[in-house]
């Protein structure tokens, strides 16, 4: 089954993904690219790179740059979200993200999503509950996917943190820069080897 949500911990490993076909959308496919995480650090740029990272799936890509909660009310900008063959959310602010997009009709959208992708910090955004990047605290996510909690790698201090404040019923994965987990229509799983996967304090598989 093809991929309908994939997390990577870097635009590298989204772009291996690519080559190596993980995120399949076909030539002439409508793709876009949502940079709003990096308002504060400059969305064209982030626009260009994360076009740059699509561009070996052949699919015609169009920055939407939703960088506020008034853009994120646009008709527009929700249309094309929920239009797109596949959707690439930018790394970035996560909580900016998480600001601008909860409770709008774009984060409607992106809950919505045929196939959505997400990178970096961004990727601990989309479930019921996120890693504060600023020092690992689980909090409340988006909730816009379900069953993972993801976090991108930190120190050994601060992973300890994360996991002995979660609920050891919680599976957690941890991505290294090439960790890139997705959901494939009825299970999470991993790919690559830069992915950690915990319960509490004991390893397990996706």
């Amino acid at each position: 089954m093809p991929a309908t949500t994939i997390l990577t911990g870097s635009l590298d490993a989204l772009a291996r993904a690519v080559d190596d076909g993980l995120l399949e959308v076909g030539h002439d496919a409508d793709l876009v690219v949502v940079p709003t995480a990096a308002a504060f650090t400059g969305m064209t740029e982030a626009a260009v790179a994360l076009a740059a990272s699509v561009e070996g799936a052949g699919a015609t890509v169009e920055a939407l740059m939703i960088g506020d909660r008034a853009a994120a009310t646009e008709p527009y900008f929700a249309r094309r979200l929920r239009e797109a063959d596949a959707v690439v959310l930018g790394d970035g602010a996560a909580l900016h993200a998480k600001s601008v997009w909860h409770g709008t009709p774009v984060g409607e959208a992106l809950r919505d999503a045929r196939r959505l992708v997400a990178v970096g910090t961004v990727a601990s955004l989309l479930g019921d509950l996120m890693i504060d990047p600023r020092g690992g605290a689980p909090t409340v996510g988006l909730g816009y996917r379900t069953g993972l909690v993801v976090t991108l790698a930190a120190s050994e201090e601060q992973l300890a943190r994360t996991r002995a404040l979660l609920d050891p019923a919680v599976t957690l994965a941890v991505l290294g820069p090439w960790g890139v987990v997705y959901f494939d229509e009825s299970r999470w799983r991993r790919w690559g080897e830069d992915v950690a996967v915990t319960r509490g304090d004991e390893a397990v598989e996706l």
